[in-house]
């Protein structure tokens, strides 16, 4: 969402707030997907974001073409396609969808951005062997993977990477009490065994941390403070032993330089 925001500003900045034709220029269409998707589903989807009139009483050919009309009215460079992990690829609804994500691809003057988790188990990207696997197949030469694995910290260029995600998170944090270091420095180890590296893990803790602060006029973000602060599930379950080894100076992750300095 940040990426598609900072996209969306870039366009409208460089090309302006309408298209040459005098529609509103949308850079960004952004769908969300559910278990029960079909074309049909998706097509109203896009609609919905546009708010189109359509999109109550067409049929799904319709749908798809008004779609389409509105993605090249508004001139739409970027589709977001998310949760796509909720499709059941091998399912009927799922080869349906298959399909007309490449007629899509095929058609709209856009470039495709699916989000989902586990989707090569789910098996999007593979050949297969049942009946409707070459279609899916397919999809998987269309698409280039992008990874978002937990960060690490065994080796220097892990830290590195955990550091510079701190320092930026830093500036975006919207409390009158902040200073530079508070999560880089102070609360690197602490922030890292609460998350246990994953990204969701911890931007739930650090956004309900600054819930936290603003509402106790704390205004920072401390380790008493988060210490009051419930994690997801999977991160708690996890973070005891991480902790432990990072407390007992087994682990860190902070790296070389930045130890150095402090």
């Amino acid at each position: 969402m940040a990426f598609a925001r900072e996209f969306h500003h870039r366009e409208i900045t460089e090309r302006g707030a309408l298209t040459a034709q005098g529609h509103e220029r949308w850079p960004v269409c952004r769908v969300g997907l559910t278990g029960n998707t079909g074309m049909k589903d998706l097509n109203r989807a896009m609609l919905e974001f546009f708010g189109h009139p359509g999109r109550q009483n067409s049929t799904a050919a319709q749908l798809g073409l008004q779609a389409l009309d509105c993605v090249l009215s508004c001139e739409v460079r970027l589709l977001i396609l998310d949760d796509l992990h909720f499709l059941k690829w091998r399912k009927t609804s799922g080869i349906e969808v298959s399909n007309h994500l490449k007629w899509i691809a095929n058609e709209f003057p856009v470039t495709l951005l699916k989000v989902g988790v586990g989707l090569a188990d789910k098996g999007l990207f593979s050949e297969g062997e049942a009946t409707g696997d070459t279609v899916l197949a397919q999809t998987g030469r269309r698409t280039t993977r992008l990874d978002m694995p937990p960060f690490t910290i065994d080796t220097e260029q892990g830290r590195a990477h955990w550091r510079r995600l701190l320092l930026a998170l830093e500036q975006r944090i919207v409390l009158t009490d902040t200073y530079p270091g508070m999560l880089a420095d102070d609360l690197s180890d602490y922030l890292f065994a609460r998350s246990t590296g994953h990204i969701g893990s911890l931007m739930t803790l650090v956004n309900r941390g600054c819930q936290r602060a603003q509402r106790t006029g704390t205004e920072r973000l401390t380790r008493d403070l988060l210490d009051r602060v419930k994690n997801d599930e999977a991160a708690e379950q996890a973070r005891r032993e991480l902790e432990y080894a990072l407390q007992a100076g087994r682990a860190t992750s902070r790296p070389r330089r930045a130890r150095a300095a402090g």
